[in-house]
């Protein structure tokens, strides 16, 4: 069996594409979000090397409780994949949107993502050896205009990515940032709330990447002998 890796944001998207195809790889998969119902629907596809757990991010209890509610045998976490975001309500200027919205952008896609790190992290640096791949944005490099708390946030996983990684140099541990571009997902959907408004949006675009794309740039900096890390990864549909 191949490492044991933890997806957040695993029910949708991105995560699902992630956990299939590392199964596909024979990875041992713990598939995490808050829609346990759809991550028991992939555990059925996949198999015995996907395992559903629920977690909500947001929620400090969830998250440190995290290891124990998993078998002893998945408690070791090799690789985190730190997938799980959303941009629900964004899309529109700053003064349009609502206080609560924007924060809880920056709680999902930053403090979320710092709270689930934090928890791994320490057995990682206990074994020297352990890899965290935190799903950045090409937002988090170029900003634009109705993006201001999405954008925010992705500045903010490229700054703790790039400061994580020099906190734990030469300790066993790589930390990657995959940063794409526009992915055609559920995301969308999510952000402008219904289906029309989000196939529009997508329609529009020049071009997109599918969440397979994605997850094979993730299957290739995991895969990198021991003595290579991929610090950034830009990924880019063809215009």
């Amino acid at each position: 069996m191949k490492a044991i890796v933890l997806v957040t944001g695993a029910s949708s998207g991105i995560g699902e594409a992630i956990c299939r195809l590392l199964v596909s790889e024979q990875y041992q998969v713990v598939a995490a979000a808050r829609n346990l119902d759809k991550l028991q629907q992939i555990q059925q596809e996949l198999g015995d090397l996907c395992h559903a757990v629920e977690l909500d991010v947001n929620d400090s209890d969830s998250v440190l409780s995290l290891l124990e509610r998993l078998p002893q045998n998945l408690r070791e976490i090799d690789i985190l994949v730190n997938n799980a975001g959303h941009d629900i309500g964004g899309r529109r200027s700053f003064e349009l949107g609502s206080v609560e919205r924007w924060t809880d952008i920056i709680e999902t896609n930053v403090q979320g993502l710092m709270r689930v790190t934090h928890r791994v992290i320490g057995g990682m640096l206990e074994r020297s050896r352990g890899h965290i791949v935190n799903m950045g944005s090409i937002a988090g490099l170029k900003p634009y205009a109705t993006g201001s708390a999405y954008v925010t946030s992705k500045y903010a996983v490229h700054g703790f990515s790039d400061t994580l990684r020099m906190d734990t140099a030469g300790r066993g541990l790589r930390v990657t940032e995959i940063m794409p571009g526009l992915v055609r997902s559920q995301f969308a959907e999510q952000r402008l709330g219904d289906a029309n408004s989000a196939n529009e949006f997508y329609d529009n675009a020049e071009s997109c990447l599918n969440p397979a794309d994605v997850a094979q740039t993730v299957l290739f900096a995991i895969n990198q002998p021991k003595h290579v890390e991929i610090a950034q990864l830009v990924v880019l549909p063809v215009s």
